[in-house]
This record gives structure tokens, sequence and C-alpha cells, in this order.
């Protein structure tokens, strides 16, 4: 790209960052643009739909859920791991409004290598004998929609609420505390429906 093609670009992404970060992923394109000095058919010139600058905004985000789920697996107690890697994806939550709207959509994990680790992490703790066997990853995603609302509704009033929201669920996946479920798990195509609805 030309030098202005890359100027413009990078001013869009540190535009749309900051923007969804404070107010979520519905921020119109136009008002990006403006925050970015440039056109919209700028903004559409270098990312054609909304989903190709969401996509280019939280990349980094993506990466930096699977180094969680890797330094999870390292750690040498599997409840530890799943915690510490439930609480980082969380944090992210906390802390970015867009990367909060993204988690509650399903779509905070990098594709198939994310699953794969968010996966090898429910498994691990199973095996452990710490969490209850009978979580599955459509189970997980239930944790991070119920912080997901805990965030949008807590950001500006209390913050740190969501710490509390996760603590209970965390308690209640312990499988000390396991009580028979009364429904089955969500299938993948149910779980995947779901979130398209978020």
């Amino acid at each position: 790209m030309r030098k202005d093609a890359v100027q413009n670009r990078e001013r869009l992404l540190r535009a749309a960052r900051r923007l969804f970060a404070d107010h979520g992923l519905d921020v119109p394109l136009e008002e990006i643009a403006r925050s970015a000095e440039v056109s919209i058919g700028t903004l559409y010139n270098r990312f054609p739909t909304r989903g190709a600058l969401v996509e280019a905004v939280f990349e980094d985000r993506r990466a930096t859920v699977a180094e969680l789920a890797e330094q999870a697996l390292a750690m040498d107690d599997a409840w530890d791991g799943f915690v510490a890697f439930l609480t980082g994806v969380c944090e992210l939550q906390a802390a970015d409004l867009g990367y909060n709207d993204l988690a509650a959509r399903g779509a905070a994990v990098d594709g198939d290598r994310g699953y794969g680790l968010m996966r090898e992490i429910l498994e691990r703790a199973q095996r452990s004998g710490d969490l209850r066997d009978d979580i599955t990853l459509a189970d997980l995603a239930f944790v991070l929609w119920g912080v997901a609302a805990t965030v949008k509704a807590t950001y500006a009033v209390a913050p740190g609420a969501w710490r509390r929201h996760l603590a209970l669920a965390l308690d209640g996946l312990r499988a000390v505390a396991a009580r028979p479920l009364p429904t089955p798990p969500m299938s993948t195509e149910q779980t995947r429906a779901a979130m398209r609805t978020c």
C-alpha cells in the first residue's frame, strides 16, 4: 500500500479500537471515519465490511487469548490453569466493551486452534478431578456470556462486579459442588445458533 493508505488504515484502526472499547461494537462506522479524520469511503476501501474492521481491530486480542490458554496449560495445577484462563479472558472483556461484545457473540477465540486449547484446558481440569465431568465447551460459553452481560451492565457503576459473578460461576463448576444438571448440554449447532442472536 502507498504510505498515505497505510497511514489511513492505522488511523482507522486506532479510532475503531478507542470507540469500540468505550462504546461496544455497534458504534456507527461514520463516527469511526470522522474520528480518524477520513471519509467513509476511505473506511470502506480499507475495510469493506464492519466484520473486516472488527477482525483487524481484535486480531491481537485473539492472539492474547491463545497465549493465555498456553500459559494455563503450562501451569502445574489444572484447576489453577482453568481459573487463570477464564479470569484472563474476562479481564480482557472488562477492559474493552468491544471485546466484551465479541465475547458475547462467541467470537473471542481464534477458530479451531483457540477452541482446541480451550478444550484441552477443560479436559485437563476434569482429569484432575477439580472440574465437574459433565461440563462442555458450550457450558463455558454460558460463563463468558454471563460475565459479558455483567460487564455491560456494571461497566460505569461497578467495574469490578464481574469478578464476583465469575467467582460464583467457578464455584458452581467445581466437581465438589456438582449436582445432577436438569437438561443436557447444548450441541455445537445450538451453541452457534445462540451466539448469532447475541
